[in-house]
């Protein structure tokens, strides 16, 4: 199982397709978020993600997220 940390740049399933952004919390213990009750453990954690689109947050177990390489910055894809 992969881990991810806060920042990482990552992708997951939508409706609507794949969609990526960023990790931008860790559950390590049963929460609630949008509504619903989602179980997570040290062992088995939950990720808290916001997509760059649309900036609207999801919560997802690792296995439905692939870790993406960093975005590049603009200024370094200029001349």
């Amino acid at each position: 199982m992969t881990d991810f940390n806060t920042g990482d740049r990552v992708s997951w399933a939508t409706s609507q397709g794949r969609t990526q952004g960023e990790v931008i919390g860790k559950k390590t213990s049963d929460f609630e978020f949008a509504g619903q009750t989602f179980r997570a453990s040290a062992e088995d954690p939950a990720f808290i993600v916001k997509s760059e689109k649309s900036a609207a947050e999801a919560a997802h177990k690792a296995g439905a997220l692939r870790k993406l390489k960093p975005r590049k910055s603009q200024a370094s894809t200029d001349g």
